[in-house]
């Protein structure tokens, strides 16, 4: 073979290369998630087996009743209404903490001076525990709704705050100071450098903090409320309803896993240029 038919045949040696590595890694997958289904079947069976022989299911319930009180829901038409309400306070606790957390820490992080003088009073109000925060709340915003989405505002604020602020501050200077060389102006500076370096960061602050503002949407329900997924959690909890207990827990289980994987995919199409 000569040099010109080497050449002509190791493009197509490559792109075998690539299709099987292509396959190879969607095999993975598929064998991953057969696991991941394997495990919580497992599991599932384990905790049916020993609720009764080996605990007493007044303490951990068992699958079957669990799924028997989230049928019981569905019929009766509490179970989404009761989430709808929970994830509408979520929704927009989230928007609201987001864009103003993510407001703040661009404008500390691109400003020193600024950040200087706010960053003590910043820190001391983030290590307040967020849930003592919650009779405030209520105070202020009443037992609706309102206090709920205030719970889930401030908890998902400081998540994209610091995550923002820190994205902001690790922006290499050399990248800032050429692209001023070459005469770009402070808008082009934040589209074109500052906001790609920071998206890493600011995806993880947003991703970490939608399971909290779910977090902070039901213990505002848990703390006062008549609606919401929290409220079913601590009506069943008061009477002494392990599986409605469990029922609340395992529907708030699925819908964090469920955004959870919704995010990674953003994420993934969003930074989709470091891979």
């Amino acid at each position: 073979m000569n040099s010109y038919e080497a050449a002509q045949t190791m493009p197509d040696r490559s792109s075998r290369a690539v299709v099987e590595e292509e396959l190879k890694v969607a095999r993975g997958r598929r064998i991953q998630r057969i696991a991941q289904v394997l495990v919580g079947v497992i599991f599932l069976a384990c905790w049916e087996l020993a609720a009764g022989p080996l605990i007493d299911p007044f303490f951990v319930s068992e699958p079957s009743a669990v799924f028997a009180k989230l049928r019981d829901w569905v019929i009766r038409g509490e179970l989404f209404a009761h989430l709808g309400i929970t994830l509408y306070a979520t929704v927009l606790g989230f928007v609201i903490g987001s864009v103003t957390g993510f407001a703040t820490g661009f404008v500390f992080g691109r400003y020193e001076g600024i950040g200087a003088i706010f960053d003590p009073y910043i820190t001391a109000i983030y290590c307040l525990p967020k849930i003592a925060l919650a009779p405030l709340f209520i105070m202020w915003f009443g037992i609706g709704i309102e206090s709920k989405i205030a719970m889930a505002a401030v908890i998902v604020f400081f998540l994209v705050f610091l995550n923002t602020y820190s994205g902001v501050r690790d922006v290499n200077p050399i990248h800032i100071h050429g692209t001023r060389i070459m005469g770009a102006g402070e808008w082009q500076l934040l589209i074109n450098v500052i906001a790609p370096s920071a998206a890493a960061w600011v995806l993880t602050g947003l991703k970490v903090s939608v399971p909290y503002a779910l977090i902070g949407a039901v213990v505002g329900e848990f703390m006062s409320s008549n609606r919401g997924m929290g409220f079913m959690i601590a009506q069943s909890s008061a009477m002494f309803d392990t599986a409605g207990v469990f029922a609340g827990l395992v529907v708030l289980a699925l819908v964090g896993g469920i955004i959870n994987e919704g995010l990674k995919r953003l994420e993934r199409h969003v930074l989709r240029w470091r891979q």
